[in-house]
């Protein structure tokens, strides 16, 4: 098994490489409609067109369908996520993206809305082992989560340890029962090849999406890794930048080389014609 893995994983690395260094590749990039939700989400609305952009500091409210509206701050009150919940409804966001014990109250406030709720898993460090992550989401599906947001093990990535990582993406896939689950890679601890291997490792274990960073990690996330997991996953499954995402211009350059979804805490600036400030 272990080396079956090894031999998709070199591939894969193989064929992207490849197709990277094509002279034509950034000359004729494939435009990408961005889909609201992932493969099997069942979500609705409309996503923004890649690349429509607006001038600075104009509102921009057709952005909100394509963001998980987060607050993942250890001490976040419940004043605070009151206030989440309720800028998600008035904007109309996809989700708000919680720690997992705050799944039950957000779901509370979001009754009746169209707003759904995201829980992270193994946050924000991924390292635990594939039964704690997988009953971590039996719990937060339980207390009324739509989509998890994952963190992969990185240190097992980084050690070639890939039958371990892709077992710990499809617990979780399993314990979700059906919803989205995002793989958080964490992609400013990664080389090129292990963002590849992850991405490769994501869609073969079934996530509907790979997404790029905690906001917790020391990096966010950048155009040339959106655009080269998208190039990795292909149509079949979202991609959803996070971290550093303040304004409507960061948000469009995403959503031009491939992104589905964006994670930010400045979810109000952003469609609102504002900057935001960092932090999660």
């Amino acid at each position: 098994m272990a080396r079956d893995i090894d031999r998709l994983v070199d591939a894969v690395v193989a064929r992207v490489t490849q197709e990277m260094a094509t002279p034509t590749r950034d000359a004729v990039r494939p435009t990408v409609t961005p889909r609201v939700g992932g493969a099997g989400s069942g979500a609705g609305g409309v996503a923004p067109v890649a690349g429509q952009a607006s001038a600075a500091g104009q509102p921009r409210p057709d952005l909100a369908r394509v963001i998980d509206h987060t607050l993942l701050k250890p001490d976040a009150t419940r004043d605070d996520l009151r206030k989440l919940c309720s800028e998600a409804m008035t904007w109309r966001f996809f989700s708000v993206c919680v720690n997992s014990v705050n799944v039950p109250f957000c779901r509370q406030q979001l009754t009746g809305s169209t707003v759904s709720v995201c829980a992270v898993v193994g946050f924000p460090l991924g390292a635990m082992s594939p039964n704690a992550k997988a009953f971590e989401t039996s719990e937060a599906i339980r207390a009324g989560a739509d989509e998890i947001d994952m963190v992969i093990n990185v240190g097992a990535l980084k050690s070639g340890d890939y039958a371990l990582v892709l077992d710990d993406i499809a617990r979780v896939v399993g314990a979700a029962q059906g919803r989205v689950v995002k793989v958080i890679l964490e992609t400013s601890m990664l080389s090129r090849d292990e963002k590849v291997i992850a991405c490769a490792l994501s869609k073969a274990a079934g996530a509907s999406f790979v997404k790029t960073s905690t906001g917790f990690g020391g990096g966010g996330a950048t155009a040339e890794d959106i655009a080269l997991m998208r190039g990795v996953v292909g149509p079949e499954l979202g991609v959803k930048a996070s971290g550093g995402v303040r304004t409507a211009g960061d948000a469009d350059r995403m959503i031009a080389v491939g992104a589905t979804r964006v994670g930010a805490s400045s979810s109000v600036a952003i469609v609102s014609g504002g900057a935001g400030s960092s932090g999660y």
